[in-house]
């Protein structure tokens, strides 16, 4: 399984209108078939300037790199998220067996 995870600020004003579409529109992702488990988060540590998160997961990198090709997916990135996202982090995760 992969935990696909992004952190972002977006450039909207908190709680605005414009910050709430975009929030739905990155949610509709998760309706896409090969994502399982789409979470959405707010940032509330004083550690960071990020303001959200996605989560998402993926039960092959074949559904993973799928996801990635999505047409919606890509339309999501071109339209919303080079537009409206200032800055992010995005992180992979497997799962790691700490050895003993």
């Amino acid at each position: 399984m992969i935990i696909h995870t992004v952190t972002f600020k977006t450039r909207h004003r908190n709680g605005s209108a414009g910050e709430t579409d975009f929030l739905k529109a990155g949610k509709a992702l998760g309706k896409l078939p090969m994502v399982r488990n789409f979470q959405c988060f707010r940032q509330v540590g004083r550690k960071s300037n990020f303001e959200f998160g996605f989560s998402m997961e993926f039960n092959s990198q074949f559904e993973y790199d799928a996801y990635n090709e999505h047409p919606e997916h890509l339309e999501f990135v071109e339209t919303r998220w080079k537009k409206e996202v200032e800055d992010f982090l995005e992180l992979d995760y497997v799962h790691y067996r700490i050895p003993q």
